[in-house]
């Protein structure tokens, strides 16, 4: 990964025109390609010899999938990689990718005693990578085997990291899922949400292949509850439905939004860059990212390594109000961009249908409440990048389902206000959006779901033929 974009190709275009191909192949081939390299076997063997292999393990407690890190990697150390993956999958099916995008330096790196005693924690994340890609690579005999039948079926609602690890989850205990996506493919966030030097190559479809071999999982791709069936047609046809449709609306901006050449939200642009070759991609050569969250650092980042000349990140807030993490804000900032605070969109200005600026408040807090001090300033840009947060759209839940503060309320175990339904991922109420979080909130769905079919099994000795169609 370069600090730079790279030399431009020849650029006829006028000033402050949006267009692909700014870079040459081999600067596309460079900033797109994986951000932090694997570790080696050297590598990997002399960092897990630094953990202490703890007992009582603070990173396992801060793990929100509860891997159990120390004998992880202890078989590292002892050169056993089917063991240490299989540590990791067991508790996080999808430990793949969690080991590209997790915080880990706000979660189990954090907590490692190393850090706490000599500022340097194990690299965890590195080396749950390390382990996970040596078994993807090659597989062998299955990890995991699926349960005897139970002749259930269950709905699952969104292929995201809640819905693939519930999915996983129940066919193993050897229920029948139905996996239901909107999008082409299978993953959510994971395949058309994170930047692509995260994730680069096709590691997230790699991940998913496995997930699927386990078998009992149908996937159904291009369907969308509310507009290709009901919740009320899933609970007619399956047992339970788990419901991990993630957040389809992006907040606005709360000024006038034009409709102008440049401005979009920055999950579509995102996307756009995960589906296709970023020589394809169009980009301005000003860019303004508004926002202060991981989404904001993915789409600036990105629009600099594409070959923006300059990307200003804006946020209404302090530094220390950012929910993007320290290590991301740097990472930003490392890549170019320039990140600034205390001040929010008044207004995006364009010209003959492009855009070509945004104004701004400064802003300021007083007495706990954002106020704006009365200055302003505007910032030159021929794209903008709305970046401020997404919310959950309940249309295609219906009023069955309880709300609470705009997502699905549910108990710990992710059971909604529905006997047959549960809910998990970022569509739930209470989470820290993180992916991690939805893989666990998919896992204890699973293990709550199995639990009430079987009790319902036990007490009833059949159940009404309707239940199995569809």
């Amino acid at each position: 990964m370069t600090n730079e974009p790279s030399p431009h190709t020849s650029d006829d275009s006028p000033p402050g025109g949006i267009r692909a191909g700014r870079l040459d192949a081999a600067a596309y081939a460079r900033n797109f390609g994986d951000a932090h390299p694997a570790l080696t076997r050297v590598q990997a063997l002399i960092e897990a010899e630094r953990c202490y292999y703890c007992f009582d393990a603070p990173c396992i407690a801060a793990c929100p999938t509860g891997i159990d890190i120390p004998t992880f990697i202890q078989r590292i150390a002892q050169d056993n990689l089917r063991g240490a993956a299989r540590a990791i999958l067991e508790a996080n099916p999808l430990g793949g990718l969690c080991a590209r995008v997790c915080p880990t330096e706000v979660l189990c790196e954090q907590a490692c005693v190393r850090d706490r005693n000599e500022d340097k924690p194990v690299e965890i994340g590195r080396l749950q990578r390390y382990a996970t890609d040596a078994h993807f690579s090659a597989p062998g005999a299955p990890l995991f085997t699926r349960a005897a039948a139970t002749g259930r079926r269950v709905a699952v609602v969104g292929a995201g990291p809640a819905g693939l690890a519930s999915a996983h989850g129940l066919a193993r205990r050897g229920h029948e899922v139905v996996l239901f996506d909107a999008q082409p493919k299978l993953g959510g966030l994971n395949e058309y949400g994170l930047a692509t030097y995260k994730t680069a190559g096709d590691f997230a479809q790699q991940e998913i292949d496995w997930l699927l071999s386990i078998g009992g999982i149908e996937p159904r791709c291009g369907q969308q509850l509310g507009r290709d069936f009901t919740l009320d047609e899933l609970l007619a046809g399956f047992d339970a439905v788990f419901l991990g449709m993630g957040l389809a609306g992006v907040n606005a901006l709360g000024i006038e939004e034009p409709q102008l050449d440049g401005l979009r939200a920055a999950v579509d642009f995102i996307a756009e860059l995960r589906q296709s070759d970023p020589a394809q991609v169009p980009v301005g050569r000003r860019v303004v990212v508004i926002g202060g969250g991981m989404t904001a650092v993915d789409a600036a980042v990105q629009a600099r390594l594409l070959g923006a000349e300059e990307v200003t990140m804006v946020y209404r807030r302090g530094p220390e109000s950012l929910s993007a993490s320290d290590v991301e804000v740097r990472w930003a900032q490392t890549n170019g961009v320039t990140v600034r605070h205390w001040a929010k969109p008044t207004a995006v200005l364009g010209d003959s249908g492009r855009v070509i600026g945004v104004r701004f408040a400064a802003t300021a807090e007083q007495g706990g409440q954002l106020v704006e001090t009365g200055e302003a300033f505007t910032l030159p840009a021929d794209m903008v990048l709305k970046a401020i947060g997404q919310t959950f759209v309940a249309e295609p839940v219906g009023a069955a389902i309880t709300l609470v503060g705009g997502r699905i309320g549910t108990d710990d175990d992710g059971r909604t206000s529905h006997p047959r339904v549960w809910a998990g991922g970022d569509c739930r109420h209470g989470g820290r959006d993180l992916t991690v979080e939805a893989v666990e909130h998919g896992k204890r769905a699973a293990v709550s779901i199995d639990a009430a079919l079987r009790d319902e099994a036990g007490s009833s000795q059949a159940r009404p033929q309707e239940v199995h169609r569809g």
